[in-house]
């Protein structure tokens, strides 16, 4: 390793988090806690057409399932998201974004969007530097 590789890992640490101190001041902004804001989001970009489950939801945010209840509950009693039966399975529920949820989510994907744009170019260089080193 050498001083640079530490200055390029420290750079992009650096962008990363601030991006992600946007993100959460954002969220809370727009009423939602950053984990809320990050479910809408798995559960619009990363889900099947037909929804998500609550294991889905617990596989993208990287926490335990009984904490995926817990926030989904919390949700749906906000009215960002509904829940009906699986069509190929009916034990099973999948989440969907209501028109509360899809709104708070545009409204939030829209400055996000902008923020990384913004960001892109110091992104690129960091990880221009990555690539360089490792040739």
């Amino acid at each position: 390793m050498r001083e640079a590789d530490y200055r390029a890992l420290a750079q992009f640490r650096h962008q990363l988090r601030t991006f992600l101190a946007f993100s959460e001041t954002a969220a809370q902004s727009a009423g939602l806690t950053p984990q809320q804001h990050q479910a809408l989001l798995a559960i619009k970009g990363l889900a099947s057409p037909n929804g998500a489950s609550v294991g889905d939801i617990a596989g993208f945010l990287l926490i335990r399932h009984h904490t995926a209840v817990e926030l989904v509950d919390r949700m749906a009693k906000l009215n960002l998201i509904g829940r009906e039966a699986d069509p190929g399975d009916a034990r099973r529920v999948l989440v969907k974004l209501t028109v509360k949820g899809e709104q708070k989510l545009r409204s939030l994907s829209r400055i996000h969007l902008d923020e990384l744009r913004a960001a892109a170019p110091a992104l690129a260089k960091i990880l221009r530097s990555f690539r360089a080193k490792t040739r």
